[in-house]
């Protein structure tokens, strides 16, 4: 047997904010509470080491964005020297390096 939903929860909200939430309920063929529902179970929270992890995100993704603007400038300076494998491997290095940054933290959001 499913539990009765008997608490209300009431939120401010503008008139044109409460239209928009009623049409877009509507467009998705539900009532206003289902599509909050709905909203709020796939809505995640940011915990301290969710933010830990960002930080540390964008920090690497700084790094590998320095490094590609030198590889770049240098590239550009030095055009007849630069040796087209050189360059490529040093791109294949960054996409590695930022798939590496993309997996951070995943192992603790798996957890969860």
């Amino acid at each position: 047997m499913s539990e009765h939903r008997t608490v209300m929860v009431a939120a401010r909200v503008t008139p044109a904010e409460h239209a928009a939430w009623r049409d877009k309920a509507a467009a998705a063929g539900v009532s206003p509470s289902e599509l909050l529902r709905r909203a709020m179970a796939q809505t995640r929270t940011w915990t301290a080491p969710a933010r830990a992890v960002e930080r540390e995100r964008t920090r690497q993704i700084a790094r590998i964005g320095n490094n590609l603007n030198q590889l770049a400038r240098w590239a550009n300076t030095h055009a007849s020297a630069a040796e087209a494998v050189s360059v490529i491997a040093h791109l294949v290095s960054f996409e590695r390096a930022l798939l590496r940054v993309a997996r951070i933290g995943e192992e603790d959001a798996d957890a969860r």
